[in-house]
């Protein structure tokens, strides 16, 4: 599996369900040659549907069949055929170049598919009805010909319109990152340069309400910074000297001085934008299905196309004319373009809706196959906890002294410390108060006199020494749950206790109600001992937990649930988890950072947070339901299409023209285009 994660890396075409004369046979730098080619397309389209329509005007005016049906005759007058058979053919190869060349294109990779089928329905109507212009007995198609390319063409620039609206998170990404920056000078002064000059060890100022030009560590300053569009986190987040900033984000009301860290290629934002173009360029399963699906249908239309002339013709004896408008009327309305649009759409939006959000696609396989997961593991330390020390109870031994000021004052005790237990503690309390004449009692604690009284912290190993007596069973509680206990004397009398842990995140539980709800066991990797394990396992709701687990050992842990028939997910922070994220069947890296680039994981989950998991499984669930929904819409919609245009209701008045045809093809298009549109993260 890891290899497929790897494979995906890959620089890729586009998928074979879009269509080169749509622009998507590769994507620029940041998407940004494909975008414009995109947006080219467009404009193309936008052009050549104007033009033909505008032409079309005088053909229908002139065409002998309409004027026959308004009982218009007016308007005959020397050589009007010869000007409609000119009018028709720039019509015909002005506005049906882009499917004339496209037939090439498809023929050339010999998979024919919906330009076949186009420009074979045009060019049969164009040269019969240059045939009866030039002598041949029959009647001309020229304004069915007119009309069919305008309505492909409006079509098309429809369509091209929703692709570009799902397509645009490369674009919006790299609108984020500004152009300039302003460079902080050896004597203090600051100089806007271009972002592209800055190297690492730079330092650059960021004035508030700017965006922040580069990732880098904040040097100077405080503020809050607001990184939404990049991680998904909907509040902003309180940054100072020594912290991470990601660029992009939009500074706060503080300016901030901050260090170059990373450029170009390896800036959070790059990463995370080549991450979403190689997920919107990967091919899935779905895509192959969708991909033969419309290759079969182009078989079955042309065959279909086939059968229907010679149907008419011989068996029904009707005449040629006839024949081809029924002919051309399957080829059009059986067009596979809903078909080769119906998965590449939705990857497009749940690409880029995933990103929006925080949630990156490594591997686009992988990501389906999260919609089967059975169940999945968790790393604890860092990923259902915080890898901190913190204190998660406090309990008073004695009437005349409440918990919050027992608390207080071990924290005033701890302030001095760098021990991780004393910064627990001392980060739980509001404000504790100053500390005088602070002593270190060496490996027991540390003592010093709070608001006038004597406070001692110390160890169990202190009341030991000194013969105090502690009797108290919420103690032998916390032992058993593998905390760490310490207790808090005041004027040599022992009035508490504080238990500390690694502080569970608040969406753990919260993510493992969720995940259950969803039919998914959850369960839990650690190294810590079995009291430790038990109590988390027991806070949050897991099913299941192992204790005690060498890093070695976690993908041996893996295999062990696989091997009971299980589809796996595993979820680690990305580094020492790194072999039981490939042996999962779907690795997902939690709390990435601004480190993106997790190799081994197939989904990348930028905050650390466990409800994104859930997230990430509901988004894949939901993809592959708009996926199966847009399949069923663009090859069902053919088993009443097919025979409709033959004319099997004709004999009940029911009769298709081939521009009526397209009308209906474009339509079904566009209904495959909206609905991938209303993807949405649960």
């Amino acid at each position: 599996m890891q290899e497929a994660g790897k494979g995906n890396h890959s620089k890729k075409g586009a998928p074979s369900g879009s269509h080169r004369e749509h622009g998507n046979d590769g994507g620029g730098q940041h998407g940004g040659g494909h975008s414009d080619h995109h947006a080219h397309m467009v404009a193309d389209f936008k052009k050549r549907f104007w033009i033909s329509l505008a032409l079309t005007v005088p053909v229908l005016a002139m065409s002998p069949m309409l004027q026959s049906f308004f009982g218009v005759t007016e308007l005959h007058f020397p050589g009007q055929m010869y000007v409609l058979f000119a009018l028709s053919s720039i019509i015909f190869f002005y506005g049906g170049w882009p499917f004339l060349r496209g037939i090439y294109d498809e023929l050339t990779d010999l998979r024919p598919g919906m330009m076949t089928l186009i420009a074979i329905a045009i060019s049969v109507a164009y040269i019969y009805s240059s045939a009866v212009v030039f002598g041949l007995q029959g009647k001309v198609f020229f304004w069915e010909l007119a009309t069919l390319i305008d309505i492909m063409l409006l079509g098309h620039w429809i369509e091209m319109r929703s692709v570009m609206g799902a397509s645009r998170a490369l674009e919006e990404l790299a609108k984020l990152m500004p152009s300039d920056a302003h460079k902080v000078m050896p004597d203090g002064s600051t100089q806007d340069v271009p972002i592209a000059d800055l190297q690492p060890g730079d330092n650059v100022l960021v004035r508030p309400g700017e965006k922040i030009p580069v990732d880098g560590e904040v040097a100077d300053g405080k503020s809050a910074v607001n990184q939404a569009m990049l991680t998904g986190e909907s509040k902003p987040v309180d940054k100072a000297a020594g912290d991470t900033v990601i660029g992009g984000a939009v500074n706060g009301e503080g300016s901030l001085t901050v260090s170059v860290q990373k450029i170009g290629k390896d800036s959070y934002l790059s990463q995370m934008i080549d991450l979403v173009e190689q997920a919107q360029q990967s091919k899935s399963r779905s895509q192959n299905l969708a991909d033969r699906a419309a290759l079969w249908l182009t078989i079955i239309a042309l065959t279909a196309g086939a059968i229907t002339m010679a149907a008419w013709l011989v068996i029904l004896g009707r005449d040629f004319a006839f024949a081809i408008e029924r002919t051309v009327t399957v080829m059009v309305i059986t067009c596979p373009h809903a078909l080769g649009l119906a998965v590449p759409l939705v990857v497009a939006v749940s690409t880029a809706l995933s990103a929006k959000n925080g949630l990156l696609i490594r591997n686009r396989n992988a990501f389906e196959r999260a919609r089967k997961i059975e169940a999945i593991i968790f790393d604890k330390t860092g990923t259902l906890t915080r890898g901190e020390f913190g204190v998660s109870d406090t309990i008073s031994f004695s009437d005349d002294t409440d918990e919050d000021t027992l608390l207080r004052y071990a924290a005033a005790v701890e302030a001095h410390s760098e021990h991780p237990i004393a910064r627990g503690i001392f980060a739980a309390a509001e404000k504790p108060p100053a500390v005088e004449d602070f002593q270190s009692i060496p490996g027991k604690g540390a003592q010093g006199m709070v608001e006038g009284r004597q406070v001692k912290v110390v160890s169990p190993g202190y009341l030991r020494e000194n013969d105090i007596p502690m009797s108290d069973p919420k103690i032998e509680e916390f032992n058993q749950q593998g905390k760490t206990v310490v207790f808090v004397l005041i004027d040599d009398a022992l009035k508490g206790a504080v238990a500390l842990a690694d502080i569970i995140r608040e969406e753990s539980k919260e993510a493992m109600a969720r995940l259950k709800e969803m039919g998914i066991r959850c369960m839990m990797l650690t190294g810590d001992n079995r009291q430790v394990a038990k109590w988390v396992a027991d806070e949050i709701g897991l099913d299941e937990y192992f204790a005690e687990v060498l890093p070695a050992d976690k993908s041996n842990k893996v295999k062990e649930v696989q091997s009971r028939g299980l589809i796996v997910a595993m979820t680690g922070d990305g580094v020492n988890d790194a072999p039981a994220l490939a042996q999962a069947d779907v690795g997902i890296a939690i709390g990435a950072g601004t480190d993106v680039a997790v190799e081994t994981a197939d989904i990348i989950l930028v905050r650390s947070n466990p409800m994104d998991v859930a997230a990430i499984l509901n988004l894949s669930r939901a993809t592959y339901r708009k996926m199966l929904q847009n399949l069923a819409w663009a090859t069902g919609y053919n088993v009443f299409a097919i025979p409709l245009a033959a004319g099997v209701l004709y004999p009940w008045g029911v009769l298709l023209s081939p521009a009526a045809g397209a009308v209906l093809m474009s339509l079904s298009t566009v209904i495959v285009a909206i609905n991938a549109r209303m993807l949405r993260i649960a």
